[in-house]
């Protein structure tokens, strides 16, 4: 794989967008443009807060308008940088783009650590959540009405890096792999994005029952002994939020009883692009992503997944804690 001009960070607030560019522009030698700080900046001397500011876009096309100029002469420029913007990737064309994205009660933790400033402060974990869901549906709407273009639709990217877990020095060494097309080169050539996924955070659609060596401990110690880099790519479907399994079930499981952050996965289906059987990726999960599905995988490797809402409106969905029928 050629090696790309320029990286390209989008994702969700508080994905740790700001700690991974950083560290790669300097690991990398390049400079880092920042459209996030000009926007806190342009905030500031409007004396809003960031979500403001946001709304504040909507009706008036100036703000973005600078901006938007400013990413298009960068990018015509021909410079080799590293972009953290949540835009960027819909300027860029020789670039490689990232899209980081985390659980949301972890991001609103970690924002409400950093230091705040009159843009953007939060008093408790549910008013960070809840206000960072607001800026992100705000763009999202704004995107879409100005640019037609979705930021929450994956193939507009890359990479799919979730940070929920990993560790920054986790992040930045695969992306920095991707990047000089050591790792996944030709999911990335062929079929992109390519998915660097928690692995407790992907949803089976097969009963853990039914599954065949998923103890096999020859297999574990392997996946193990090989590393997250080695393992086949998943075959990964994304309904909404979720991201669940369309294949590989022994291999996610191997890597959750390793400890795994972070796995490579493929993706299949998205919304409604077609999975198996004329199913879309939505309907799929729907009928294949069960209450009592979940709660098993979780039961057999001591993890948590909340329930998806079709799985909560099921009639035969139980809660953790609720009593079961017959018990």
């Amino acid at each position: 794989m050629t090696v790309r001009q320029s990286i390209v960070f989008n994702g969700d607030l508080g994905s740790g967008k700001s700690t991974v560019s950083v560290e790669i522009a300097e690991r990398l030698g390049m400079r880092r443009v920042s459209v996030g700080d000009l926007y806190r900046q342009m905030a500031q001397e409007r004396q809003m807060t960031a979500l403001q500011l946001n709304l504040h876009a909507e009706l008036d096309q100036a703000v973005d308008g600078y901006v938007d100029q400013l990413q298009r002469d960068i990018a015509a420029s021909g410079e080799p940088l590293v972009m953290d913007s949540r835009l960027a990737w819909h300027f860029f064309t020789d670039a490689l783009k990232v899209h980081m994205i985390t659980e949301p009660g972890e991001a609103a933790r970690r924002v409400l650590l950093r230091p705040s400033g009159p843009a953007e402060s939060y008093v408790s974990l549910e008013e960070a959540k809840a206000k960072l869901k607001e800026r992100s549906d705000s763009e999202r709407n704004r995107f879409l009405v100005r640019y037609g273009v979705d930021k929450a639709r994956l193939r507009n990217y890359d990479l799919v890096c979730d940070t929920t877990r990993a560790a920054p020095a986790e992040v930045i060494a695969h992306i920095v792999d991707a990047y000089e097309g050591r790792l996944a080169a030709d999911v990335l050539r062929d079929a992109p994005p390519l998915l660097l996924l928690d692995p407790a955070r992907v949803y089976p659609t097969e009963d853990v029952h039914n599954l065949r060596g998923l103890w096999e401990g020859d297999f574990v110690g392997a996946v193990g002994a090989a590393g997250d880099r080695a393992l086949e790519p998943l075959s990964i479907g994304y309904s909404g939020e979720y991201f669940f399994l369309v294949d590989g079930h022994r291999r996610l499981s191997a890597a959750l009883q390793n400890g795994f952050t972070l796995v490579p996965g493929r993706l299949v289906a998205e919304a409604d692009e077609p999975v198996v059987g004329g199913l879309t990726a939505a309907e799929y999960f729907t009928r294949q992503c069960r209450a009592g599905t979940v709660h098993d995988w979780e039961a057999a490797h001591k993890i948590e997944l909340p329930l998806p809402e079709h799985a909560l409106r099921a009639p035969d969905a139980v809660l953790a804690g609720d009593p079961v029928a017959g018990a």
